[in-house]
């Protein structure tokens, strides 16, 4: 019984961390080692820096 409410727990954790996008490095470094394995990964800080520059720059109004 507890280890099935620990792996409920767990997945709801997961979930939490994908929607709110705190596991996007770690989704990214998956993507990046099954499609670009020849090339280095970015940091964590690089990753974190180049997703806030596509996320803020341009214009973001609707009219």
């Amino acid at each position: 019984m507890a280890t099935r409410l620990n792996n409920l727990l767990c997945r709801y954790w997961q979930l939490v961390r994908q929607l709110s996008g705190d596991d996007a490095y770690e989704r990214y470094l998956a993507h990046h080692a099954a499609c670009h394995a020849n090339a280095a990964p970015l940091s964590r800080e690089e990753f974190f820096q180049r997703n806030q520059q596509q996320k803020w720059s341009g214009i973001k109004r609707c009219c």
